[in-house]
């Protein structure tokens, strides 16, 4: 049994499928079946039911799964002791954010910490926001941009970053509130909104202010990706509240809304109580330098 066959089978399981797995693996995907079935033919057991059209574990796949990201994750540990000596001449770097972030310039950021460290590779995912919990969990993911349901993090998991996010409600252009430039609430009711995907961070943001306010929202669309909602909004079939830098660069009205003045929370989180990989606490590092948010040294200080 290989590490690398274990990676394989671990990433059909994480991308969902051996197509989605083999792009994140960089190799052609029939070379990564072909690891996945050597892994079987030594096990002794199928590992994924291929009767479908989706990915499905076997009982056997299940069993293997947890060990396999423990082994995955002890040898991750092992190569990145020996990238910090080397001063991250190798190396990954796993990141995880929400579809919606805006208080962060991720790619800008990823660019100038790859200028430093050009050899350390980085893995990005974009998932919701219990999926990065899980990954985060299991070591699949050094750190992650969360806005979280509750106040405090799971227990394991520290925040290292903490932003505020004002939101806005958004119209097509030519909306009666658009002229207004500001609204309350209670003067909503009446208004269709447009959703984003529930569990995700804004989902779960604005659903609270709704409930906070008695808003019972008329929702007519709900969706999963974040450029789909606006350009739905611009074609005036409904309403939406987000993040006004995603509302500014959309070039979309921005409608304050008032009595309460509506925000989130986003949070850089790791597992407690510094990220183990050095790629990672470089990125740390490398915000910090940058003064681009405020440290935080106690989970409590999220209340």
């Amino acid at each position: 049994m290989e590490i690398r066959q274990l990676r394989h089978f671990v990433a059909v399981v994480t991308e969902g499928s051996f197509t989605a797995a083999a792009r994140a693996e960089l190799i052609v995907q029939s070379a990564l079946s072909t690891s996945v079935r050597n892994l079987e033919r030594e096990l002794g057991a199928e590992l994924f039911d291929r009767t479908g059209r989706r990915v499905v574990l076997t009982e056997a796949g299940r069993a293997l799964l947890p060990q396999a990201r423990q082994l995955l994750a002890g040898a991750e540990a092992a190569r990145q002791a020996v990238a910090q000596v080397s001063g991250l001449g190798a190396g990954r770097l796993a990141i995880g954010t929400i579809q919606t972030l805006t208080c962060v310039d991720l790619a800008g950021e990823l660019a100038a910490f790859h200028r430093e460290f050009p050899a350390v590779q980085v893995s990005v995912r974009e998932a919701p926001v219990e999926e990065l919990i899980d990954g985060l969990r299991a070591g699949e993911l050094d750190l992650a941009f969360l806005a979280p349901d509750a106040r405090r993090l799971p227990d394991g998991l520290a925040p290292f970053a903490t932003w505020q996010e004002d939101l806005v409600l958004v119209t097509a252009p030519g909306h009666p509130l658009a002229a207004a430039g500001r609204t309350l609430i209670r003067d909503l009711a009446a208004e269709p909104f447009i959703d984003f995907k529930a569990g995700t961070g804004l989902e779960t943001a604005v659903r609270r202010l709704a409930a906070h306010c008695g808003l019972e929202r008329r929702i007519t669309c709900d969706v999963t990706q974040i450029g789909l909602l606006v350009d739905l909004v611009r074609a005036g079939i409904g309403v939406a509240i987000v993040p006004r830098r995603i509302g500014e660069a959309a070039g979309l009205p921005c409608v304050r809304i008032r009595q309460p003045e509506p925000g989130r929370s986003i949070v850089l989180a790791g597992r407690a109580p510094r990220p183990r990989n050095p790629a990672a606490g470089a990125l740390l590092d490398q915000l910090d330098r940058l003064d681009r948010f405020d440290r935080l040294d106690q989970l409590d200080r999220l209340d």
